[in-house]
C-alpha cells in the first residue's frame, strides 16, 4: 500500500504504526509517530493500523547541549 510518510510517498506492507517502524529499522524509543495528525502513544504502536494513504510523521528526538 502506499502512504505518505514524513511528506514522501512510500510504499510498505506494514499494517501497524510498529510495524512500519521495524520496517524502516527505526527504534520506537527515540521517537513520537503522528497518523492522519493524531499522535499514537508508544503503547499503541503495536495495534495502530496504518491504511492506504495515511500520512505518517516520524520525529527522532536528538540531545544535545
Amino acid at each position: 500500500m502506499k502512504i505518505v510518510i514524513n511528506g514522501k510517498e512510500t510504499e510498505t506492507g506494514a499494517e501497524t504504526v510498529g510495524a512500519l517502524l521495524e520496517e524502516l529499522d527505526i527504534s520506537s524509543g527515540k521517537v513520537a509517530v503522528e497518523v492522519n495528525f493524531k499522535v499514537i502513544r508508544k503503547c499503541d504502536y503495536h495495534t495502530s493500523a496504518v491504511s492506504e494513504g495515511d500520512n505518517v510523521e516520524i520525529v527522532n528526538f536528538v540531545g544535545g547541549g
